[in-house]
């Protein structure tokens, strides 16, 4: 289930199953989150679906009757199921398929994967489980075909890493194709762990000069003399130890991008060394009074506040002028909630793939991947991955079988999941004194509410009550 869930569209749903009433209770399941569903109760007219319709999910029974031998099924229908698994997976590739069966065991479930299913699961069916399950792969189709564009972008023009479901980051990526065909320097803000370097890349990987080398240096606690040995080179003799001619990173990256990271670092006087390069586009080695040009595409990035320090006299303003020529902010993930589930999916599928190359990633929990999502992320994009990746190896690590993992709060590190509680104790435990329980109710299923999107249906499985309770209780406080 997404955990963005006020985005969910219906997904058309084929449902194979030859008892007509279990057809229609789950039909009924899934009528709830808008899904579309047709239903056919054999491998015969299953295959006629796929072949001529177009479905986001295929839901199968493993066992049924015999439906004539067509299309090489097998005269006792007892693997039924496994065969529509592997002509969906030709036909409809681009759908998840769910394995439904009582006679669920370790070798059905690794055959039901081997052809490809999204999931498994067992009758007697529990509706609220299944309607998760299919929600849930309903929301990877979705996802896969809002990321098509993306994904062409990431193959073809050089967007590699960078996830983009936000409105925010979209538009910060159509900014990086407009800025990248031209030769104006760039300034990247943002916290740590917002992922400047990839915009940086991203910028270079758009350009003219991709054929051109690309350079990066980080100038956070680096001496000047340091500082300018690197970044303009020496000549032999320059200093006790310079025994040969060394060119700089402005040389070694002329003709393509050079990526100044932590600039606000840089000590003044090297400021004023840097803005006469960028300026003249010679450097000068240490030990000589020879110019040499260089031509580099100038990237800068900071997670300072460099108008500050210039206000305050510790950043250079004719400096800033030069290098800000266009100016793009990374928000905190904490402002951009909704790429959190992505990079979660895409982390996993990254992860598990090197653990366990030949088994489907593991399943996220909707209340895991709400906790994610709610939480504030002081290291941004780099403390979710290195969260996402503990998470994937403890879920595989204490699973019978790889294929059979699931990544639920339990995996979610305790630094995580206190520092949530103690924000949420820090900012309600004063105002909750004194209040009724009715007040306390009403304010724990508003607050739910906020963070399932509006899904009611979330909402219910986090509050620990049923749907028509909730229903009820929003119907009685005058919820909306």
């Amino acid at each position: 289930m997404s955990a963005e869930p006020s985005k969910r569209v219906g997904a058309q749903v084929l449902i194979v199953e030859d008892e007509p009433e279990h057809a229609e209770v789950m039909t009924e399941a899934l009528r709830r989150p808008g899904h579309v569903c047709t239903i056919v109760g054999g491998v015969d007219e299953a295959l006629a679906e796929l072949e001529g319709g177009a479905f986001d999910v295929i839901v199968t029974d493993l066992r049924m009757p015999a439906s004539g031998g067509r299309h090489g099924v097998a005269p006792d229908g007892a693997d039924a199921g496994l065969r529509v698994l592997e002509a969906a997976r030709k036909l409809q590739p681009n759908a998840e398929t769910i394995m439904v069966t009582a006679h669920g065991d370790v070798a059905t479930a690794r055959a039901a994967f081997k052809h490809g299913a999204f999931d498994f699961i067992e009758k007697p069916l529990d509706l609220e489980v299944f309607r998760s399950l299919v929600n849930r792969a309903a929301e990877n189709v979705l996802l896969r075909h809002e990321s098509g564009e993306l994904s062409e972008l990431v193959q073809h023009d050089g967007f590699e890493g960078i996830i983009a479901g936000s409105e925010a980051m979209r538009r910060i990526l159509r900014t990086v194709r407009t800025v990248a065909a031209s030769s104006i320097p760039v300034l990247i803000t943002g916290e740590s762990g917002t992922g400047k370097e990839l915009i940086a890349k991203a910028v270079h990987e758009n350009s003219k000069r991709r054929a051109g080398r690309y350079a990066v240096f980080n100038c956070a606690g680096q001496s000047e003399s340091l500082l300018e040995d690197q970044l303009f080179g020496h000549v032999k003799g320059a200093y006790t130890g310079a025994e040969k001619d060394r060119e700089g990173v402005f040389e070694y990256a002329s003709g393509g991008t050079l990526f100044l990271d932590e600039i606000g670092d840089m000590p003044l006087t090297m400021q004023a060394k840097l803005l006469r390069v960028l300026e003249s586009g010679e450097v000068v080695r240490l030990g000589s009074n020879e110019p040499r040009k260089t031509d580099v595409r100038f990237v800068s990035a900071t997670n300072r506040d460099l108008r500050e320090m210039v206000a305050e006299g510790s950043f250079r303003e004719d400096l800033f002028f030069r290098i800000n020529g266009s100016h793009i902010h990374l928000p905190p993930l904490r402002e951009r909630r909704d790429d959190i589930p992505r990079i979660v999916r895409h982390a996993i599928g990254r992860f598990a793939s090197e653990m366990a190359p030949d088994c489907p990633p593991p399943p996220i929990s909707d209340t895991a991947m709400l906790r994610l999502t709610s939480y504030d992320w002081p290291g941004n994009v780099r403390q979710l991955l290195n969260v996402t990746q503990n998470m994937v190896i403890n879920a595989l690590g204490e699973a019978e079988h790889p294929s059979r993992a699931k990544i639920d709060v339990r995996h979610i590190p305790d630094e995580v999941l206190h520092a949530e509680r103690e924000d949420a104790m820090e900012g309600s435990v004063g105002s909750l004194a004194g209040s009724s329980l009715e007040q306390l109710e009403k304010r724990a299923i508003r607050e739910t509410l906020q963070l399932t999107g509006g899904n009611r249906e979330q909402a219910a499985r986090l509050l620990g009550i049923g749907e028509r309770t909730l229903y009820r209780k929003l119907k009685e406080y005058g919820l909306r």
